[in-house]
């Protein structure tokens, strides 16, 4: 059941989309990344997103994999259903009928095929918004150019108080998470994605919680645990461990679905013949993915010590 009081904070992570040889999803698989987090103890999944594949996926295909995270978390993790469509009604359509299928947040990226100016972006967002009625996430992912911003954030949220959280993907953007915060008197919390890169240097500022991949989601929670207790140089010192995985994987979002996917075969939670990437992608050459599977082991290693 949805829940518009929903709270999310700490570690969120994005569930792939595990698919067979063949191409079809690999459902049960998908179950599976839901289950493994709900006990690992985070808080909230997010799916369909980039991490996902979601523009890969059909329509349908975008509903089944929701549907079947809600099953699986059987109201043990809260799950964040992505409603990605760059006309506004549309994705009011998906984010209707993804609220319908029991999800207990709503997230949406903003759309960035074209520039468009902010007020545009604000007709789109409360459209949206006011679809649903549990809380919603707005995504901000703009690597050529500037992102949501507290003017943004303040008046979406004086006309939509179910808009509750943005996720913002970029470097050096502790000034804005503080100015987001005093603008929307912290109404507003900032999850910082792009795999975590950048939440170090946040969590003193008052970042609401971080979206990485799946596979280094328990190790980044306990990192998240350390920083928030004060013990940031522990924290660090963990961080840094996990640290190169992230970064070389970041060099492509297709070299981290390949990446996420072996990791978590590696960690047992979805099945060899599941670790495959939809075409169109970017296949890695033979060095590149020697040095990510000596990584991937490097982590899977890291992480059954850390948890024996």
């Amino acid at each position: 059941m949805a829940d518009n009081q929903a709270q999310i904070s700490g570690v969120v992570p994005v569930i792939p989309t595990p698919f067979f040889k063949d191409q079809s999803i690999a459902m049960d698989a998908v179950a599976s990344c839901v289950q493994f987090a709900a006990e690992i103890g985070v808080v909230a999944v997010c799916l369909p997103a980039y991490g996902s594949e979601f523009y890969k996926l059909s329509e349908l295909e975008r509903g089944q994999v929701v549907e079947t995270a809600v099953g699986a978390a059987a109201g043990n993790v809260l799950v964040i259903a992505q409603s990605n469509h760059p006309a506004a009604i549309h994705a009011s359509e998906i984010a209707r009928a993804n609220e319908a299928r029991g999800a207990d947040i709503i997230s949406f990226a903003l759309p960035r095929i074209f520039g468009l100016p902010e007020a545009d972006l604000l007709e789109y967002s409360r459209t949206v918004c006011s679809a649903v009625n549990v809380p919603v996430l707005i995504q901000d992912f703009n690597p050529s150019g500037v992102t949501i911003g507290p003017d943004f954030c303040r008046r979406l949220a004086d006309e939509c108080p179910n808009f509750r959280y943005a996720k913002l993907e970029e470097p050096l953007m502790a000034p804005k998470l503080l100015s987001i915060r005093e603008a929307t008197d912290d109404r507003i919390g900032v999850l910082e994605g792009w795999g975590g890169l950048y939440v170090m240097e946040l969590i003193p500022a008052g970042i609401a919680g971080m979206m990485p991949g799946l596979g280094v989601a328990d190790f980044l929670q306990e990192v998240w645990r350390l920083a928030t207790d004060g013990l940031t140089g522990e924290a660090v010192d963990l961080f840094e461990k996990v640290l190169p995985q992230i970064v070389f994987s970041l060099q492509s979002m297709e070299l981290f679905l390949w990446m996420e996917k072996d990791l978590l075969v590696r960690r047992n939670v979805i099945p060899a013949e599941a670790v495959h990437v939809r075409s169109a992608t970017y296949t890695p050459d033979e060095y590149s993915w020697r040095h990510a599977q000596m990584l991937n082991e490097r982590v899977a290693q890291l992480v059954a010590e850390c948890r024996s």
